[in-house]
């Protein structure tokens, strides 16, 4: 009965969290398609300085606290208030940072108009930290309906901030705006969704225990962030903003496949595998079961998206976005392979070694990092995901080797 009643659970949270990600990339989808036909690759590129300069400080800096608190046994409450605090103390800290080292942000991407924006959005750090912690329970306990309009809440508020901006400015702040109200919805809709209240706690021996879990996902992280923010670093500092523009825009349609499914992928299978962590016959039949599923749902997805790229671009962004195909085509490839990858992240985490993930994130990061000048120099954007698409396939190879050996 106790596997019937899991297995219910992950069906109906798996359906929440694809509703959840289908909602949201509608929104997603007709913001950018609007946006798109609104502003010019340049915002666009601009928006991206400022994010990547945000998301350098974030994961630089993870915790991994809420993975730490789901895949811990037994109940969590004494460990909330600690973690929400040392949260708190993080953004503060982030945000003061980030606002202050803004100028050699730009400096370094050698586009001084990015300096107002960045600091702007560096408000999004201040008041994520505040987030309901009391939130953990939702994926730990695989109800996410109310996950869903904490998500989408964020959606629709960047949604509606951003398009009527850009109507009226017609700017680069029309995106700057629109993520800020997200983040400020996300925020208050996470005290309106569950009961706890989080209170100052400074029992540093309980965040050093979760710390110890989270110290591979901060290792996790920072992996991530280079080998998926690497390239748009390295397009923005040696290619130009404009192309960092094209390049972004071509990476997020090309990821769809990618990004939708991996991302219903982790948020379900992680909580219901650690409930059957110590059984590797059922733990062995779901994986396969999700692997069949991924792969049925994601290939048509990048078969259609590879062969349609051309007409579909100028039918939704316009023929301004027309040079971004050719690089979005081989990042299409790229994306069906993490989709499949995704599979395997949540079994490490699972059974508590999530530094396979670092391993093979390290060999992921080398390739790129070897790969990435030289294919650029030869074919510029093409070239870079090009890189992207070698680091990719090697990384792939190896979590299945990885994920073979623990399941047996």
């Amino acid at each position: 009965m106790a596997k019937k009643s899991l297995r219910q659970k992950a069906v109906q949270g798996g359906f929440w969290v694809f509703f959840t990600r289908i909602a949201g990339r509608a929104f997603s989808l007709i913001r950018l398609i609007i946006l798109a036909r609104l502003l010019a690759p340049e915002d666009f590129g601009l928006m991206g300085i400022a994010l990547l300069s945000l998301a350098t400080l974030e994961t630089f800096s993870e915790t991994g606290f809420q993975q730490a608190l789901i895949q811990k046994k037994g109940k969590i409450n004494q460990y909330l208030n600690p973690a929400w605090t040392a949260l708190v103390l993080r953004g503060i800290i982030l945000f003061l940072l980030l606002f202050l080292i803004t100028p050699y942000a730009a400096l370094f991407f050698k586009t001084p108009s990015a300096i107002p924006i960045i600091r702007l959005i560096s408000l999004a750090l201040l008041v994520q930290g505040f987030a309901n912690i009391g939130l953990v329970f939702f994926k730990k306990n695989l109800d996410f309906k109310k996950q869903f309009l904490y998500e989408i809440s964020g959606t629709l508020a960047d949604f509606l901030v951003a398009v009527t901006a850009a109507l009226l400015f017609r700017s680069v702040w029309a995106l700057a705006f629109g993520f800020l109200a997200g983040s400020l919805a996300r925020v208050t809709v996470s005290y309106l969704l569950h009961p706890f209240r989080p209170k100052f706690d400074f029992d540093f021996k309980k965040g050093q225990e979760l710390f110890f879990f989270g110290k591979w996902v901060l290792g996790s992280s920072v992996l991530m962030f280079l080998i998926f923010q690497g390239d748009d670093v390295f397009v923005g500092r040696f290619l130009g903003v404009t192309a960092l523009g094209f390049y972004q825009m071509a990476y997020k349609l090309s990821s769809l496949p990618a990004t939708e499914i991996s991302q219903v992928i982790a948020q379900v299978t992680f909580p219901a595998y650690t409930k059957i962590q110590d059984d590797l016959t059922r733990l062995k039949k779901a994986f396969f079961q999700v692997l069949r599923m991924v792969a049925l749902f994601s290939f048509p997805l990048a078969f259609c998206l590879f062969f349609l790229a051309t007409p579909l671009t100028k039918i939704f962004l316009g023929e301004k976005w027309l040079p971004m195909v050719p690089a979005m085509q081989i990042l299409v490839l790229a994306g069906f392979l993490r989709s499949l990858a995704a599979t395997t992240g949540a079994v490490f985490y699972a059974v508590g070694q999530p530094k396979i993930e670092t391993r093979w994130e390290v060999i992921q990061l080398i390739v790129l990092a070897l790969a990435i000048y030289p294919l650029a120099l030869k074919d510029g954007l093409r070239g870079v995901a090009g890189a992207v698409l070698l680091s990719t396939l090697v990384a792939t190879l190896g979590y299945f080797f990885e994920v073979k050996k623990i399941i047996k």
